[in-house]
Parts: structure tokens; sequence; C-alpha cells
């Protein structure tokens, strides 16, 4: 099992930037992949970000191309996700999750299913 703790969302204005990370602990050997998840209300839990873990292979969200940076610093077991050019409409609850079964089988890096682990999230509001 791994444990993941978020932190790094607050409130910004439209057009601002912030850092989240999510920091790893516990079983972390095994870590293969780790993505950013939020949530709209009523809505499936929709991939933002994600980054295979030995190769940084990254992938996004058509919504957040261009605006966000995934990225991993594997001595510290954390990702982060750089968030630039904010919107309203990216205001949500960030989840961080990681993938310690699947490797290069199973889900794709955009199924929330491939992701055992999830953290509490954190809260990212964007003002206009």
């Amino acid at each position: 099992q791994v444990q993941l703790e978020e932190s790094g969302g607050r409130l910004v204005q439209a057009g601002g930037s912030l850092r989240l990370s999510c920091a790893a602990s516990g079983r972390t050997f095994s870590t293969y992949a780790m993505g950013w998840f939020r949530q709209a209300p009523g809505k499936e839990r929709d991939l933002v970000a994600a980054i295979s873990w030995s190769a940084g292979s990254t992938y996004y969200a058509d919504s957040v191309k261009g605006r966000f940076t995934i990225s991993r610093d594997i001595a510290k077991n954390t990702v982060f996700l750089q968030m630039n050019r904010l919107k309203p409409e990216d205001t949500n609850v960030y989840h961080c999750a990681a993938d310690t079964r699947w490797a290069k089988a199973g889900p794709g890096y955009y199924d929330p299913a491939r992701y055992g682990n999830w953290g509490q999230g954190t809260q990212v509001t964007v003002s206009s």
C-alpha cells in the first residue's frame, strides 16, 4: 500500500499559477505511474495529468494541455503539477493517485481504475 499526501491548493485569481505536490510513502518501490484527477459534481473522476514513473512519459487532458505540467522527483517519491494560466473552471479538488499494480498492462493512464492508491485531495479555487 502507498500513502499519498497532497499539498499546494489554495485560492488564486484567474490567470495565476499554482504548484501542487503529492508525496508518496509506504511501498513506493512498486510505483508504475502517478496522476492527478479532478471530479466535477455529478460527474466521473477525470484525469488531469499522469506520468509514467520510470520513463517519465506524460499524459494530459485536452483542457489543460499547454497550461499544466506534471513532473516527478523519483528520489523524493513526489509528483508535482505546475498549473499556469488558471481559469475559474479549473476550480476543483485535485486528487493524487498512484498505480502500483499494472506496470505496462491494465487500464490506460486516463482510466481511474488503473490507480489503486488515492490521496484525500487538495482544494484549488480560481476566482474570476
